[in-house]
This record gives structure tokens, sequence and C-alpha cells, in this order.
């Protein structure tokens, strides 16, 4: 089958296009013809190995999997041991982050952690759902109207659901990210937007209710100067120390809440998520669907943070 592989961490360099062999599923798994195959930045992360917590999933010295992407939509193909509740043909999705397999023809992954997909979604659109649904899902969770969110990094997957779920719930909701996605981004509904390279949020004395940053580069305590009292601020991403120095300097700020966004990723989740979109509570933005072919420039842009929305990889196109 054809696949991109990695063989050693670096960019986009690192990953190469070959014929492999199809692989067997285990118990526990199921294999699936893959169908679509959300690029997330914790593919990016995967390829570099950094930050050093995505060597843990991936092995401290070189990969432990030939293959990336992890939100995986696909007919399913075979069943591996102890497999129960699904069967050849059907269309299942989900996020296997912990299992990455997807940019390739053939995939086999936990059967623990994959839904049946609903027949309302297209494949290019419940590929895109999972994982980045999730986390705006989790991010979004207890916004009520008139609060004030601030989304840093608002123009990727999750934070354009984030801010859908945001405004559906009547909050206001600035949009921070760079130069060529802010009219875009007001144009899909940010009542505020700021250019990160021009303005630093946490100095021009506007505090929010909620602040939901997708890749923290700041401590603690200039977090807290754009924190209302009372106000909640999650990080999902960045580096090893940043993170530490929120988690831990953040227990200082009684008075506001500074920590990690903790994302119970799973069956579950995708369900809901599953569920929300074919309700039209959330929806994707997907900038383009592409062959797997363009793997390798779809993880860097995903990686530099000039993809609006999502890019979704079809290995059969």
């Amino acid at each position: 089958m054809k696949a991109m592989v990695q063989e050693r961490f670096g960019g986009p360099e690192a990953l190469l296009p070959e014929d492999i062999a199809v692989p067997e599923p285990r118990k526990g798994e199921i294999r699936v013809r893959v169908l679509a195959c959300a690029v997330n930045l914790s593919d990016w992360e995967f390829l570099i190995g950094a930050p050093l917590y995505a060597r843990i999933t991936v092995g401290p010295f070189r990969p432990r999997r030939q293959v990336l992407g992890s939100d995986i939509v696909g007919i399913v193909d075979k069943l591996g041991p102890e497999v129960t509740g699904f069967g050849v043909g059907q269309r299942i999705m989900g996020d296997f982050v912990m299992a990455p397999c997807g940019f390739a023809e053939f995939a086999c992954v936990p059967a623990k952690d994959a839904i049946v997909a609903p027949d309302a979604l297209p494949d290019e659109v419940a590929a895109a759902l999972p994982q980045a649904g999730g986390i705006a899902v989790a991010g979004a969770d207890g916004l009520k109207e008139g609060m004030r969110l601030l989304i840093n990094g608002a123009g990727g997957g999750s934070g354009t659901m984030a801010m859908q779920l945001a405004k559906s719930a009547g909050a206001h909701v600035t949009a921070v990210d760079n130069a060529a996605k802010i009219e875009w981004l007001r144009g899909l509904g940010a009542d505020a937007v700021i250019d990160y390279r021009q303005t630093d949020f946490t100095t021009t004395g506007e505090t929010w209710d909620s602040i939901l940053d997708m890749v923290a580069t700041r401590g603690p305590r200039a977090v807290a100067r754009a924190l209302a009292e009372g106000g909640v601020y999650r990080a999902l991403g960045g580096s090893t120390g940043t993170l530490l120095s929120l988690v831990i300097g953040g227990l200082f700020f009684r008075k506001r809440s500074i920590g990690m966004l903790l994302v119970p990723s799973g069956a579950a989740l995708t369900e809901r998520v599953a569920n929300m979109a074919v309700e039209g509570r959330i929806a994707p933005q997907i900038e383009a669907v592409l062959p797997l072919s363009e793997v390798p420039e779809a993880l860097r842009r995903t990686g530099e943070g000039e993809v609006r929305g999502k890019i979704v990889i079809r290995p059969n196109l």
C-alpha cells in the first residue's frame, strides 16, 4: 500500500512516500481502508519530536511508528481478535492520537476509540472533527451569555470551532492570530481581532473572563494580567517549560484559574462532537483536501500556523 513514512525526527524532509505492507489488525484493532485523514498540530509535533512531551507518545530517540495521522475516517476492512460492535463495510471515524497511522491507504486502529460515522457527515468533515472538535468543546465549556473569551491561535481547526460554540452561547470573542487570518476571522464572527505579531494581548490593559491558548508562550504573571478576577486560562500546547510554569506558577494566583486544558479524548467525545456537527452546532473550516503526496507541505503549513482551519488528506486522490 502507499503511505507517507517517517523514519526519523525532522521537518517535512523526514517524510517519504513508500510502498509498505498492508498492516494486520492485532487484538482489539480494526483495519480500515482510509477515506480521509485530517492534519493536526499533534502530527507536526510528532514529526519534529518536540515539544519534549511529544516523544512520550512516539518514542524518545526515533519514531516508534512509521506513519502519522490520527483523525481517521475509513471503511472497516478486517476485524482483529476480540473486536465486537463493528462489522466489515462500516464507515468509522475517530481520534487515534495515541496510535497515529492515517496517512496511508490502510490503517489498523483501536476499536475502543472508534465510532460509526454518521451518514450525514461527508468524509472530509468527519475527519476534521474528532481532535479539533473535542478541543473546541472542552475549551468552550462553561461559557455563558455576556462572557468575554479570547482565543489565542483562533484561526486553526480547534479555534474556529471553539469560536462557533462561544458565539452560540452569547459570548464576546476576541480572536488572536497572524495578520493573514485577521479579516477572515472577523468574517467568521469574531467580535474583535488581534494580530499577535503586532500586539501582545497581555499588555493591552483589557481583561477576559476566559482565555483559550492553543500554543502557550507566556508565563503565569503575564497571563494573569489579561484575566478578569475569577477568570479561567487554559493552555493546550506549548513548550514543556512554559506549560510547567503555568501549572506551578498558576497556583499563586488565587483569584484566577491558570492551567492546562485537559481533553478527555476517546469514543465518547468523538460521538458527542459528531452529533453536534449533525445538529449544525459545530462545523469545521476546511481549507483544502489534498492527496497523500502533499502531507509534508500540509504538515509544514500546519506547524507554522498558516492553515485557515483544517487540511484533510485523501489517500485515494
